[in-house]
């Protein structure tokens, strides 16, 4: 069976680098086949090779869709022969509405205009078809990242094409809509439509792919059956190297301080906009040296807590937030010199700078620090930035090099080391690992001990239920905006999910060791990085 798509020999060459090399991939109808790679392996572009966004002439090789040669001069050539791609980054209109983004350039139309009413009929419709609950009238621009990504997986799908390729699609999502997610994917395989399937979660891929390919440094290293190969196998392609524990034991540190590091009580928050409360009776407090996971489904509050926390978002109605015996105000700046920390979920739209260079992006938030009489002291802000640089092991040629053109875990990693400049005592981190390699998740995991190991306390919220088991010290879940529920240290995934839902929460217990898959991993101390000076937002 010849295949619907194939890459042959393709290399790609960005002033003088190369970012692919001799790399050849193929799809077959009804296939599914994950590509996997760690950030900066050239993935990403192997998908703008692919969809038309690098033209064709810009690269070396040859690219076939079924047997002709495809010359895709952009990505409109591309959707003409059938691809559709769902990118990492989001590319939804976020001035419109859910119906027309989904239809956006291929709007039904009546006599000539746009047939408002067939529009929402169809969208509707397609929302339903795959079991997600948003109103095709709902503004983008007041969806969470998870939604929207719902809405680019139908946007795309809606284009009935013959091949999707899809970036990362469930690195916002939560398990209930990763499940919806692989659900649609597999009803898709099974009419017959191929999907190349990108993605840092291998139980993902796992669960849904037919076979794998690894990219590693531009290259094509390993491709095999899905059932003819395994995680360990994988990472040891992807890394170049082995990868014994994901989550790095951590000794905890002894939390007797006067005062808890973060005190909330009884927060309650409104959402600006429509005054509905979003947020009921939160309490909780964090010790320093401590790791406190929050989870939950999409929409239960996980983000507007966090960024409600920081001072940018909400109408709070009641509460308080403290740090230690002080009080927190309100607004970002003042939060910043409080001693708290916010790594926030949309990092190209609240994390960086897209079109300045690394090295403007890391000290943004810290100059203040590094001036003195209104003068930037140059040479201890480079030298700052380049040893964060180097710790986060940012794959980039340089400072200089422009961080909307960096891959999304290397634009991650400069958000943290931007944030960690700061020296908080606090820090909040609204899904840190979303979109990472495996190699970096480590990396980042290992950040967060050396943080807690030197006092500071960690709020994580995560999408990825073996994350916040390994990782956190306790764990909230969360559920319509309240807290549902509160576990110690090796507590299990159904236990987490139950809570998640709204079910009944059974015994929260420690796992018993015959139950390996999802224990709790105790965090290992390391020595502590040296960080320095304030996080910055754009919507400051």
């Amino acid at each position: 069976m010849n295949p619907v798509l194939s890459a042959r020999n393709l290399t790609k060459r960005f002033s003088g680098v190369v970012a692919l090399k001799d790399v050849s991939f193929d799809l077959h109808e009804g296939e599914i086949h994950a590509l996997c790679g760690e950030n900066g392996a050239g993935k990403s572009t192997l998908i703008k090779l692919l969809s038309g966004l690098h033209a064709h002439g810009s690269y070396e090789g040859a690219l076939l869709v079924g047997e002709k040669m495809a010359r895709f001069r952009g990505i409109a050539d591309a959707e003409r022969a059938g691809l559709a791609v769902i990118y990492q980054e989001l590319a939804l209109v976020e001035e419109m509405t859910v119906a027309e983004n989904i239809f956006l350039g291929r709007e039904p139309r009546r006599f000539g205009l746009v047939d408002w009413e067939r529009m929402h009929r169809e969208a509707q419709a397609l929302l339903r078809k795959f079991q997600i609950e948003l109103s095709p009238d709902a503004p983008v621009s007041r969806l969470g990242v998870g939604e929207k990504q719902l809405v680019e997986i139908v946007k795309a799908i809606g284009k009935s094409s013959r091949i999707l390729i899809l970036d990362e699609p469930t690195a916002a999502l939560a398990e209930h809509e990763t499940q919806i997610l692989l659900n649609i994917l597999r009803d898709l395989r099974g009419r017959g439509i191929a999907c190349i399937y990108i993605s840092h979660r291998l139980d993902e891929v796992f669960a849904i792919a037919d076979r794998i390919t690894v990219l590693r440094d531009g290259e094509t290293v390993f491709t095999a059956m899905a059932t003819q190969t395994n995680k360990s196998e994988l990472i040891r392609h992807m890394v170049g190297r082995e990868i014994t524990e994901l989550f790095p034991r951590a000794l905890k540190m002894n939390a007797t301080a006067e005062h808890q590091a973060l005190y909330v009580e009884n927060l309650s928050v409104a959402d600006p906009q429509t005054g509905v409360l979003r947020l009921s009776n939160i309490t909780f407090s964090i010790a320093p040296g401590e790791v406190l996971g929050i989870g939950g489904l999409m929409g239960a509050g996980r983000t507007e807590l966090l960024m409600h926390l920081y001072g940018a978002w909400g109408t709070r109605v009641g509460g308080r937030v403290a740090i230690g015996r002080r009080l927190l105000p309100d607004s970002p700046p003042e939060m910043l010199r409080s001693g708290l920390a916010l790594v926030s979920e949309d990092r190209r739209r609240q994390g960086l700078v897209l079109e300045q260079n690394v090295g403007f992006n890391l000290s943004l938030s810290s100059l203040a620090r590094l001036s003195c009489c209104g003068l930037i002291q140059s040479a201890r802000e480079h030298s700052l930035n380049d040893a964060f640089f180097r710790r986060l092991g940012v794959r980039a040629t340089g400072l200089e090099a422009t961080a909307g053109k960096l891959s999304g875990g290397n634009q991650q990693k400069i958000v943290l080391g931007k944030a960690l400049m700061t020296e908080p005592k606090v820090i909040l981190l609204d899904e840190p690992t979303r979109g990472i390699d495996v190699g970096a998740k480590a990396e980042i995991y290992e950040l967060i001990n050396n943080l807690t190991a030197s006092g500071k306390a960690v709020v994580l919220v995560s999408s990825e239920l073996p994350e916040l088991i390994g990782m956190s010290d306790r764990i909230l879940m969360l559920h319509e905006g309240r807290i549902a529920g509160e576990f110690e240290r090796g507590a299990t995934q159904e236990q987490l999910l139950a809570a998640a839902m709204g079910g009944e929460i059974e015994d929260a217990t420690p796992a018993p060791p015959s139950q390996p898959a999802v224990q709790a991993m105790p965090r290992m101390r390391r020595e502590p990085y040296i960080v320095s000076p304030q996080f910055f937002l754009p919507i400051l």
